[in-house]
Formats: structure tokens, sequence, C-alpha cells
């Protein structure tokens, strides 16, 4: 699986690393797995990364007190629970108000677990075989308002959107995309490559904070409250099949 990096931020090294371990300080974390091992594990490697683990849940039925009790910023979600499996979680803890984000974190071995997840209202799907410094760098997406999918994520998502015509018949789809401007497609399209803000904003020689502000107006736009449901949206459209669309 590949991994995307981040450009270093450019501030002398004991300015940057200061705000870069406060800022991993504010972000909390609530754990979400049935299996006691992988919650220890996780929470050693987020916690040795500065990263504030404020609790856990061992099934779905555990999450909505928890994250009541804990306030966390984003919820780490297994799939696959005894009582209540975790995209259902997920959806009823996004009927709270002001609810953390959600990043689900599971195995290859889920049937169409990416487009569920999405249809749910995560934030971000990764695989638990990603490797440690992946689910760090997600975490911290998530948590800045970024939405994550590893490079498989994304290929299972728009061959899922492209193979299922009752899915892929959304309502008014072409006309919500062709309120973008030129500019808002070329991001969206790379959106849906599974690029980064950062890499967007390399190939297109922009900063990563026009990258932002064009994807909050992109968001905005097409009444979409991911960039992983934009990503389905330019799928839908048949934006990903155009060669000219996004350079390889």
């Amino acid at each position: 699986m590949s991994l995307r990096h981040r450009p270093e931020h450019l501030t002398g090294p004991d300015q940057g690393g200061q705000e870069e371990a406060q800022r991993d300080e504010d972000v909390r974390v609530l754990l979400v797995d049935d299996d006691p091992l992988v919650c220890s594990a996780l929470d050693l490697m987020l916690s040795s990364a500065g990263l504030s683990v404020v609790g856990s849940a061992g099934d779905g039925d555990q999450v909505v007190t928890a994250v009541q009790r804990h306030r966390p910023d984003v919820v780490l979600m297994d799939v696959r629970m005894p009582r209540v499996d975790g995209l259902t979680a997920t959806r009823e803890l996004l009927r709270l108000p002001d609810p953390p984000r959600v990043l689900v974190l599971t195995t290859f071995a889920e049937d169409s677990a990416v487009m569920r997840a999405v249809e749910a209202g995560a934030a971000g799907f990764l695989l638990k075989t990603a490797p440690p410094a992946q689910i760090i760098e997600s975490v911290r997406a998530v948590a800045a308002g970024e939405g994550v999918l590893s490079q498989s994520s994304v290929r299972e998502l728009l061959e899922h959107v492209a193979t299922h015509p009752v899915v892929t018949q959304q309502r008014e789809t072409a006309d919500r995309l062709g309120r973008l401007t030129p500019r808002e497609r070329e991001i969206v399209v790379r959106v849906a490559r599974g690029r980064s803000n950062a890499d967007i904003a390399r190939e297109l020689f922009v900063s990563e904070a026009t990258v932002k502000s064009h994807l909050t107006g992109v968001l905005t736009s097409l009444g979409c409250s991911s960039r992983v449901e934009v990503a389905v949206l330019a799928e839908r459209a048949g934006w990903l099949r155009e060669p000219s669309a996004v350079a390889s």
C-alpha cells in the first residue's frame, strides 16, 4: 500500500517540532475495537506519536456513551464487532450535535466495506495492514478536516460505484458538478484519484492553503460533507474515465 507523506513545515527544527507536538496533544482520539490487543497496540502507536488517546470502547453499542464522556476529535472505528457493527455505530454517532470525525480501520476482507463506510458518513477508511506511520498521519489529517482513503480503498470504492447501477443513479449529479470552475474540477479529479492536499498543491503549483480554500468551495457547491463524497460524484459523472481529466 502506498504511503502519502506531507512535506515538512518550513520552520526551524525547535519551533516546528514544538508546534507539531502541541497540535498532536490537542488531537483527542477514541479507539473502538472488540480486540483488546488491537486497542493496546493502537494506543501505544498513537500515544508514542504524541496524540492523546482519551478512551476506548469494545463494541459499537458503547460508542455514543464513550464519545459523550471523552469528547474525542477522532474516533478510530473497527467495522466488525459482536453486538453493533462500526458502520451502524458511525451512523448513530453522526446524529449527535457536533460529532467527532470517524476514521474506519478494518480488514480488506470486508465486502464493500469502503462504500458502506462512505454512506455511513465516515471521514476516512484504512486497512489494519497499513503502516503505523500512515495510520498516525491519517488520524492527524482527519482531525484537520481532511478525508482519508488508502490507494487500494480508492480503487475499491470507485470500482464499486462504477459497477453498481443502482448506486450510480444519483439525481442531478451532472448538474451539481457543472457548478464547479475549471480549477475546482482539476482539484476534484485529483481528490478522487486519492491525492492529498499537499500532492495537489505540488501538481498545480499552488499553495496548500489555496487547495483547502478551493475544496471548501467545492464541498459547499456540491452539498457534500467530505472529500470522499466528492470522489464518488466524480466517478458517477465519468470524470475519472476521461484521459485528459488529470495527469497520471
